[in-house]
């Protein structure tokens, strides 16, 4: 009853209580400015040694996932490739182990391990492992060109590693050190004599940390196939505890040939127009290296690298390579007649179907963050104009074969950039709306971007189920009709005649080329969605061929899909039915089921019922 009365009065007396309310919130106004101003050095914290790369190790690896796992061993392997720029390394090992840690050694020089009186008697391991920005990177001769040049990559390795060994082997005697989660553990020591030089790291990367601990073959063997493409004669060699032949288990990796083999190696699978063009030359310094090749393809694939350091934004060696060669190009086009007076080359006239390696070895590059995404050096563009502008000269000059051959395939991309800017106006004046969408598509109700998904099916056998079996919401389908045309042997103007490619071009809404514009994008998912048979396979492969060529940006900013969906559905009795992708999976669930086993083969999607699929 007298919490009733106490309700009751408050009700009755609303003044008195809008009052009250106004004293607690000066209490509470007058209690944070009390916390504000109570902002004393006690609120400081300092971060010591290595505990800040475990506070953001993102600032360092760019990312606590799978990126940024292997990004540890790239550390590690760039300071070895130091060796090899310097000329002490020849053999570098990578190896996988059984136990989730990965070991690189290298037979360079050998991390110095004297005493260091400045920093109280450490060893210089110690205080390279443990210290930021220490290192022989800073203009004590030890290196006159390197990629680590922030002296932090083998210190945050070891700072977001469970466990770190590091074993050094030079003046006849092996050091060992051991170092838990970036802290000395087991002090340096003499282990033993040895005739081997170099060192070799080993580290465990710390699950509390990162996201993902699973170290994978295949992305680490792309990034040591291209260390030793970049640097000739420099054997790596891969080996994985995991893989279950030999073959698989190590791998080896040596290019006499360097950029010449890496342009061959990335053109394997198009149709070279002309021979490889590799040169290497100093400029102020600046020793600059290239090699490339023209192919019957519409993209051009240019690789820009510093120091070894792949530029994956770019920077002012590209810069200075589109534009010296756009200028050579044109300059020896219109000194040979080889174009009409009203033809115009624009730079990506002459860069489609290019395939280049860029290689620039600087002192002091300026790179942009840790993960040196991009070279900052303004005086590189001229050097690299200096020496692509000289050298293409002397080609063109002394092989007017491919050199025509060159100049025509430019020209004839500018025809065609022409023909299909033509095209595009006839069909929005056909339309009489340039933003039309395909009949065939089924399109969602959500109208923003992010939260749309675009299903590009195999046939309108396909395309019944998948409507019923979609989301209306978010979910739209586009069905396409047998296999589309195959765009790496195709004009533009005959790609863009295609209805099916149209049809995509319309329905994804971004356009292509360097007209794609990402803003427009109207699904953030385009996944592809064939049957699980050859036939599937191939109308597969086509698409990917036509976004890896129209729409590349798809691809880069993580918006194509592809849906696997199962070859065969097995039911036994009452059980759940468990569905397989290969005729192996399909014996090997055989096996284990028993006899009274029904198979269902899917030989299109259209078999599927909405629910399945």
């Amino acid at each position: 009853m007298e919490g009733r009365k106490d309700l009751k009065d408050s009700k009755s007396n609303p003044a008195g209580d809008a009052a009250e309310n106004e004293v607690i919130q000066e209490v509470a106004v007058d209690a944070n400015k009390e916390a504000a101003n109570h902002y004393t050095g006690e609120d400081i914290q300092v971060l010591k040694g290595l505990e800040g790369v475990r506070h953001r190790p993102a600032m360092y690896i760019g990312t606590t996932s799978e990126p940024g796992l292997h990004h540890l061993v790239y550390e590690i392997v760039d300071n070895s490739i130091d060796e090899v720029m310097s000329g002490y390394c020849d053999r570098i090992t990578v190896h996988m182990h059984n136990d989730g840690s990965v070991s690189v050694e290298d037979n360079g020089r050998g991390i110095p391990v004297d005493p260091m009186p400045e920093e109280g008697g450490k060893s210089a391991l110690e205080v390279i492992l443990t210290t930021l920005h220490a290192g022989g990177k800073f203009g004590g001769g030890a290196y006159k060109v390197s990629g680590g040049l922030h002296g932090v990559g083998a210190s945050v390795v070891n700072a977001l590693s469970a466990r770190f060994e590091a074993e050094v082997y030079r003046d006849g005697k092996t050091h060992r050190a051991v170092f838990e989660l970036g802290k000395l553990v087991e002090p340096l020591k003499e282990t033993g004599s040895t005739k081997k030089r170099g060192t070799m790291v080993r580290f465990w990367p710390d699950p509390d940390i990162l996201e993902t601990v699973d170290f994978k073959a295949i992305i680490l063997e792309e990034r040591l196939r291209e260390l030793a493409f970049l640097n000739a004669g420099c054997e790596i060699v891969l080996v994985n505890d995991m893989a279950s032949d030999e073959e698989e288990r190590r791998k080896r990796f040596k290019y006499s040939g360097g950029l010449s083999e890496f342009v061959k190696y990335l053109n394997r699978n198009s149709t070279a127009i002309g021979p490889v063009i590799h040169f290497a030359k100093e400029v102020n310094g600046s020793r600059i290296e290239i090699a490339m090749q023209w192919t019957a393809g519409y993209r051009d694939r240019i690789n820009g690298y510093a120091n070894n350091i792949f530029t994956k934004d770019g920077g002012t060696h590209l810069v200075g390579f589109k534009t010296a060669l756009t200028r050579t190009v044109n300059n020896y086009a219109s000194k040979r007649e080889l174009v009409k007076g009203n033809e115009s080359i624009t730079g990506d006239d002459v860069r489609e179907g290019l395939t280049a390696v860029v290689s620039v070895w600087l002192t002091e590059p300026q790179f942009e963050g840790q993960t040196k995404g991009q070279l900052g050096n303004s005086e590189v563009r001229g050097h690299v104009e200096t020496a692509l502008g000289e050298q293409l000269n002397i080609f063109l000059d002394e092989n007017p074969g491919p050199a025509k051959k060159i100049v025509e395939r430019a020209a004839a991309a500018a025809r065609a950039r022409e023909a299909a800017k033509r095209a595009r106006d006839i069909e929005r004046k056909k339309s009489g709306l340039s933003s039309s969408l395909p009949g065939k598509l089924t399109d969602c109700s959500d109208r923003n971007p992010a939260n749309c998904e675009l299903f590009i099916v195999e046939g309108d056998s396909a395309a019944g189920p998948a409507k019923q079996a979609r989301n209306r919401n978010f979910q739209a389908i586009l069905p396409i009709r047998g296999k589309i045309l195959n765009v790496e042997r195709a004009g533009m103007h005959k790609v863009l005649q295609n209805e099916q490619v149209r049809n995509i071009i319309a329905a994804v809404g971004a356009n292509f080329g360097p007209n794609y514009d990402a803003e427009k994008l109207r699904y953030h998912k385009v996944v592809i969605l064939t049957d699980a048979d050859v036939d599937g396979a191939h109308i597969r492969t086509l698409l990917l061929t036509f976004f890896f060529n129209f729409m590349p940006e798809l691809i880069e900013q993580g918006h194509l899909y592809i849906a696997r969906n199962p070859l065969f559905r097995l039911r036994k009795g009452k059980q759940k039915p468990i569905y397989v992708f290969t005729e192996v999976e399909r014996d090997a669930q055989l096996k284990e089921l028993g006899g009274n086993v029904q198979v269902t083969r899917f030989k299109g999607l259209g078999e599927m019922n909405p629910e399945e699929l």
